[in-house]
């Protein structure tokens, strides 16, 4: 072979290797860049309660961890079961992230949705809550055994709003009438906020929602919590007593948190964790959380998933015995 014909093959050859070398660096770019584009967190509930307010908050101190901005989008309806179906579908390009909530372990044991928490891959848990038996103001109730006693007399006439059928406060709802033998009349609404709007107009005597999420109106002296569903007092409502306290042994809250859809790029799952513990840690953030009366309860991925595991086995377990799993 001359000279002359062997330098065509020569060159044609440094053209294809250097065109493979461009794509893997270019495949490397894409992936160092994410994310490139605005984000989307799905809330699965409506806007002004506990679980949207947590969004927003994170939503935007994530900018200063993250190259573009985070917007937060409600999805509320059936519980949230509507939100959390939301985060699943699309491309699974990590574009599309949600705020994980207790419901992630409850809603499928219902047959109320086609997801189940395996779907799911968390990134961070922002804060833990637990129940708050709240009424008005001007009940009149004084005390949770008042209350209870009320309400044992009067089989239905006690009216509870919560986040939706199958969401954390209805079972919380569902479990004191199972721990005391009580019987209330349940209320769905599309979020906590809605739940008590309607106690503060009157259509309904108590919610179940976190204290977090009254916590405006305790303060404006609208809304009065008469017990909490912990094992101890919180200490933003240090007066309020526990059910424990009261000799009804139960405990039931919620967490919140960031997940993706199982599906979404290693990459991409990476770099949220990472922005996730910055945002968490961010004196910004934590003076919010206590604005909120909402509790510190972060989690990594690894601690979080432990949690998911172990409520989506014991939810099964309380639902199965209240006749609400399918």
């Amino acid at each position: 072979m001359t000279t002359v014909q062997f330098l065509p093959r020569l060159v044609k050859s440094i053209l294809c290797v250097t065109t493979v070398l461009s794509a893997t660096l270019v495949g490397v770019s894409a992936h160092a860049e994410y994310p490139t584009k605005p984000l989307e967190l799905i809330v699965p509930y409506s806007p002004g309660g506990g679980t949207d307010l947590l969004a927003r908050t994170f939503a935007d101190i994530a900018k200063k961890y993250l190259p573009t901005s985070m917007g937060v989008i409600n999805k509320p309806g059936a519980g949230g079961a509507l939100g959390f179906s939301e985060m699943t579908i699309g491309r699974p390009d990590g574009y599309k992230i949600g705020m994980g909530t207790v419901e992630l372990t409850m809603l499928p044991h219902m047959g109320l949705a086609s997801f189940k928490a395996e779907d799911f891959a968390p990134i961070a848990r922002l804060s833990a809550e637990p129940s708050a038996i709240s009424v008005s103001a001007d009940a009149p109730w004084k005390s949770i055994e008042e209350l209870m006693a009320y309400a044992k007399a009067n089989p239905g006439k006690i009216r509870i709003g919560n986040s939706g059928t199958g969401a954390i406060w209805h079972l919380a709802a569902e479990a004191l009438s199972d721990k005391t033998g009580v019987k209330f009349s349940h209320i769905p609404y599309d979020g906590a906020n809605p739940a008590i709007a309607a106690l503060l107009g009157g259509h309904i005597e108590m919610v179940t929602v976190s204290a977090a999420e009254v916590s405006n109106h305790v303060a404006s002296g609208k809304v009065k919590i008469l017990a909490v569903m912990s094992d101890q007092r919180l200490p933003s409502f240090d007066k309020v007593p526990t059910l424990k306290e009261k000799g009804i042994d139960l405990s039931v809250g919620t967490w919140r948190g960031i997940v993706v859809t199982k599906k979404a790029p290693k990459e991409a799952q990476d770099t949220l964790r990472a922005a996730a513990a910055k945002v968490v840690e961010d004196a910004d953030y934590k003076a919010a959380l206590i604005k909120m009366n909402m509790t510190y309860a972060y989690q990594d991925a690894a601690a979080f998933q432990k949690t998911i595991d172990t409520d989506n086995v014991s939810f099964k377990t309380l639902m199965t015995k209240l006749g609400m799993a399918k």
